[in-house]
């Protein structure tokens, strides 16, 4: 049947009445049987205000689905909370979670034969791993974004959940008493959305938008707004067009589309974890996006937003000015977008913006003409420490160059601990090793040792790099991903206390000052980790997964 074509093996013939059976148990009726099914595939749990209104979004998405000639089923994924399990063993899981939130949307989808899938997510690895199950599903789709929470507020200055990692630096360092703390920890996350920055929920939702996998304005929107409900309803009447049309996530997630989301990622000065996911999700739709775009896009593309963490502003104050829509405008009218990509509203990105005004003005967001930094914060360096890649976060205000003296954790534990007792001095390169994504494994994010050294005012005067992650709402001289990561035997795993590393974010460099015959004596000494004690998803994932150079992907395509 038209529309239906994947439902209509549920639903249609004689012999499918037991099928029927089951859903008549869920509340179909006879005329849902000739409707296109849509799923609806919310990431609502309370384990995370990111996450804790989904449920109701996800209602407001399938009575749009409803009332235009759908039928929609709400399934959930999981979420995990990486502001709640940052700085601890749990944060292991939270990049397991975006292919385990991928491989649900995909089992369900296809088990129960939905013709169209929205997905609404919240948290940081939801929207990769929702884009991840639609692009290998292929069938139309339409990704919500939950929306940004409402900042908190000290001292008649607005807060977040960054402020209270730094916050713990600041007490460590005695430049707050143990009650400021607290009133701070109190203050900062006031009721649901994603953290309030651009961060990696702000900077992923944006880039999907950029992408035209969803409504113009999802991304920037605040959680608790009206708006936000709007977008949910029109979402699900965009969902039956699309169907209708049998315009797909692959006619969409095209390379040029990749580039915009790209182009999108550096002018708002995005997360780290940007590389990651658009990696990954371009592999999922069977494009071929790798690192060394990233640098060929950032050598053109000029940092414009002035928001948390490197900036000043809250993205509430971005989403007050107009949101993304208008931030598109100004890059299309500066030829750095590419107009003719199509989006999930049939339409392309040109045709959508075209009534919308630039009215963003020069201060949270600059003009073209005037920018933050000419070209992209986000640096891929390569040289002996990372061969195959690293990624740095270099807004500009660190200096483009640091050269100093290494001192080695083999975990952010035994790192964390060091800076709480004030251990880490002006001049260090803090390498922080044995967290990539098969050591970790899982690649946990490193907020809590960034925010404490920049509590403790050292944040110009030391350098991280690590074969983990960082948040996106860490800033300071940060390089990350760096592969070959330590488990599998890369350089990061035979530095040494004092070795001298210089990294060169304008030579796109980074390397450590050891003769090659040191690092082959070195090198024959080493031993891999056993990973014998590894047990469940976990163990799964370390097996499975690929470099963070190709995107961290589990699906066997690396």
């Amino acid at each position: 049947m038209k529309n239906k074509k994947f439902s209509s093996f549920v639903t249609n013939g004689l012999d499918k009445a037991p099928n029927r059976a089951m859903l008549r148990a869920v509340g179909f009726s006879n005329p849902d049987f000739n409707k296109p099914i849509v799923g609806i595939a919310s990431t609502w749990a309370m384990v995370t205000p990111c996450n804790m209104h989904i449920n109701l979004l996800a209602d407001h998405a399938a009575k749009g689905a409803n009332t235009n000639g759908g039928k929609s089923i709400i399934f959930n994924t999981i979420t995990v909370s990486d502001g709640i399990s940052m700085g601890t063993p749990g944060m292991k899981y939270s990049l397991i979670s975006r292919e385990v939130i991928a491989d649900s949307i995909e089992t369900v989808s296809a088990a129960e034969g939905f013709d169209g899938i929205i997905t609404i997510g919240g948290c940081d690895k939801n929207m990769p791993g929702c884009l991840i199950g639609m692009a290998r599903l292929n069938r139309p789709s339409i990704f919500i974004y939950g929306g940004s929470i409402m900042p908190g507020k000290h001292k008649n200055k607005p807060i977040d959940v960054v402020s209270v990692f730094e916050a713990v630096g600041s007490y460590s360092n005695k430049q707050i008493s143990k009650k400021e703390l607290e009133d701070i920890e109190k203050s900062a996350i006031p009721g649901p959305g994603s953290c309030g920055g651009m961060y990696t929920a702000n900077t992923m939702a944006s880039a999907i938008e950029a992408l035209g996998m969803s409504m113009p304005g999802s991304s920037t929107q605040i959680a608790i707004s009206p708006n936000k409900k709007k977008d949910c309803l029109d979402s699900g009447k965009a969902l039956i067009n699309l169907i209708k049309k049998n315009i797909k996530p692959r006619d969409i997630m095209t390379k040029k589309a990749f580039e915009n989301a790209i182009t999108v990622t550096i002018a708002l000065g995005g997360s780290t974890n940007a590389v990651l996911h658009l990696i990954a999700m371009a592999s999922a739709a069977n494009v071929k996006i790798t690192i060394d775009d990233f640098t060929r896009i950032g050598k053109k593309v000029p940092v414009l937003a002035d928001l948390k963490p490197s900036g000043t502003h809250v993205m509430a104050k971005f989403c007050q000015i107009g949101g993304l829509p208008p931030l598109l405008k100004r890059l299309l009218d500066n030829n750095l977008l590419h107009g003719d990509c199509l989006t999930v509203t049939g339409k392309t990105m040109k045709e959508n913006l075209k009534n919308v005004k630039d009215n963003l003005g020069n201060k949270i967001i600059r003009d073209v003409s005037n920018p933050i930094k000419k070209d992209s914060h986000l640096v891929i360096l390569k040289g002996n420490i990372s061969p195959d890649g690293a990624v740095a976060k270099i807004s500009g205000k660190e200096g483009l160059v640091f050269e100093g003296r290494a001192i080695v954790f083999n975990s952010e534990e035994e790192c964390m601990e060091a800076i709480l007792k004030r251990k880490i001095k002006k001049g260090h390169v803090i390498v922080i090793r044995y967290e990539g994504p098969r050591g970790g494994p899982g690649m946990r994010e490193m907020l809590a040792p960034t925010s404490a050294i920049m509590g403790q005012g050292l944040g110009s005067d030391v350098a991280f790099i690590t074969d983990g992650r960082f948040s996106g709402g860490t800033h300071g001289f940060v390089v990350g991903h760096i592969t070959p990561e330590a488990f599998d035997g890369g350089i990061i795993s035979i530095i040494k206390n004092n070795d001298s590393i210089k990294i060169d974010s304008s030579k796109r460099v980074l390397e450590v000052k050891i003769t090659k015959k040191e690092i082959l004596t070195r090198q024959k000494k080493w031993k891999k980790p056993s990973q014998k004690h590894l047990t469940g998803a976990i163990y799964k994932y370390s097996a499975l997964v690929s470099s963070a150079s190709t995107g961290a992907i589990t699906d066997g395509k690396n």
